[in-house]
């Protein structure tokens, strides 16, 4: 109870002090200069494409939006790119090492309260502060030189966050860590973004073999055939070396599209980060007939949800406050110490009731002269908050640029591919023709097989377009953000606190 009344006298003098002091104090602060206003944000009424950009109004795509191609093969290899591709891993990391550093900031900001314990074994000096205490006087209870004192008790600490300064810290730390989050789903947007780009580049490749395998077989009977009628003397050899020349040629671009398979399978293998032998086996698949899909709509609302604007957003968050960190180091800070336990001269008498102790220590820091430090570091964290505002700026310019262009490039590709339908179909009506004839013995067999090499070739083209619409089908919506919802950035915040 004594020790309870003595507390609270001490408290009262200390706050009474304090209040007293507090105006004076104030009028000695570090001087701040005008502090520059920060770069404005890009309003969101600026966001928008050209009108003249065709949408569809029939389908968005989903977080898993790979999915729409309905490819059982290209989600197992995505699975397993987003499960141990080397940039998942490190994205992975540097959210883990965030996450880590926000709860360190958070947790440094609260009340500290430790079990202290101290041994001292010391031989006083004669000529020293404790000088009377290195000769052994009964009357006086000094036994000199030589002590063995102790201490025990409690400890605590707490700082006075009265200006914001910690709580900005707080807030600066977790905007960091929301930001390598958001990087993160960045990471596994272009992960799953490549890993679909490459998976359609080897099955247009095989695809490309096929075509290329029914032409060089009708080559190797015009070859055969030429060759027979140049043996009989019906025609000369000339005729047999061209087949032959385009026979070659056929074998040369299925040998080179061959070895772009393999070069593939290894870029495929690096991204997904797999072993020598742990990729599986890709089976050819015809390409898929899925036609590209947007929202009625683009504005900022929709490009919002690309997690690299995301990132940058609660990086220029955190950078505001970082400004305000420094903004409040001009202004006092003020923080309480305490001990309550036991210390003695002798350790026979440590826990004796008249070695009890209480320490309230109330501490203030003034910034008073720092010969320009305080506004220097203000400045600096302006400056670099200014920075990141103009890279975020910069950065949703860049992403309407982007959609855009992918828009357009989608749209274009779709109208070739009309085009080109109408190629081939007039194509397949010449083939048909000459099997007509054919049958009814007016062409020989070579003539009417080598009628369908112009519908091989429109083939090809068509095969180029539709590959062409899938990697610009996936790159429109990976410049729309793919699945990465609005409420991410949220859910992260809320686990981090």
């Amino acid at each position: 109870m004594k020790l309870t009344r003595a507390l609270s006298r001490e408290c009262g003098w200390i706050s009474r002090s304090c209040a007293g002091g507090l105006a004076i104090l104030l009028g000695g602060c570090a001087l701040m200069r005008q502090d520059t206003p920060p770069l404005a944000v890009q309003p969101a009424s600026q966001i928008a494409l050209a009108r003249d950009i065709g949408l569809a109004r029939d389908g968005w795509p989903q977080a898993h939006w790979w999915g729409l191609y309905g490819d059982p093969q290209l989600d197992g290899l995505v699975d397993i790119a987003l499960k141990q591709a080397p940039t998942m891993v490190v994205a992975r990391a540097r959210v883990d090492a965030a996450r880590a550093q926000a709860k360190l900031v958070d947790a440094s900001t609260g009340l500290l309260v430790e079990l202290m314990a101290t041994l001292n074994r010391e031989s006083v000096s004669e000529n020293g502060f404790l000088g009377p205490f290195a000769h052994t006087n009964p009357a006086l209870g000094t036994t000199g030189p030589w002590y063995t004192a102790g201490t025990a008790g409690l400890g605590a600490e707490y700082s006075v966050d009265l200006w914001g300064k910690d709580r900005s810290r707080v807030d600066a730390a977790l905007g960091l860590s929301n930001a390598r989050a958001a990087e993160a789903a960045h990471t596994e947007l272009l992960v799953s973004s490549q890993v679909v780009h490459v998976y359609y580049d080897i099955q247009a490749q095989h695809a490309a073999i096929r075509l290329l395998e029914q032409a060089r077989d009708i080559e190797l009977e015009a070859v055969a055939a030429h060759r027979a009628r140049a043996q009989r003397g019906l025609e000369a050899r000339t005729r047999g070396e061209i087949a032959l020349a385009h026979q070659l040629e056929l074998d040369r671009q299925i040998a080179a599209a061959q070895s772009r398979i393999r070069k593939l399978r290894e870029a495929l293998r690096a991204l997904v980060g797999a072993g020598s032998d742990d990729l599986p086996d890709i089976a050819a698949k015809p390409l898929p007939a899925t036609a590209g899909r947007l929202p009625a709509s683009l504005g900022y609302e929709l490009l919002a949800r690309r997690p690299d604007l995301q990132a940058m957003r609660w990086t220029v968050q955190a950078s505001l406050s970082q400004v305000d960190v420094a903004k409040a180091a001009f202004y006092p800070s003020f923080d309480i110490r305490a001990f309550v336990g036991f210390d003695a001269l002798h350790l026979d008498d440590l826990l004796h009731r008249s070695s009890r102790q209480l320490n309230l220590i109330p501490g203030l820091t003034l910034p008073l002269f720092d010969s320009g430090r305080l506004n220097a570091n203000l400045a600096s964290a302006r400056s670099q908050s200014n920075l990141l505002i103009a890279q975020y700026n910069e950065a949703i310019v860049n992403a309407v640029r982007e959609v855009a262009h992918a828009s357009i490039e989608l749209e274009g590709l779709q109208r070739e591919m009309a085009l080109q339908d109408g190629k081939l179909a007039s194509a397949e009506f010449a083939f048909g023709s000459a099997d007509a004839q054919y049958r009814r013995g007016l062409v020989d067999s070579v003539a009417a097989k080598q009628a369908k090499l112009p519908v091989l070739l429109e083939q090809g083209k068509v095969l180029t377009l539709r590959t062409g619409e899938i990697h610009a089908q996936a790159a429109l919506i990976t410049a729309l953000g793919g699945g990465y919802g609005p409420d991410a950035a949220d859910a992260v915040a809320s686990t981090v606190r």
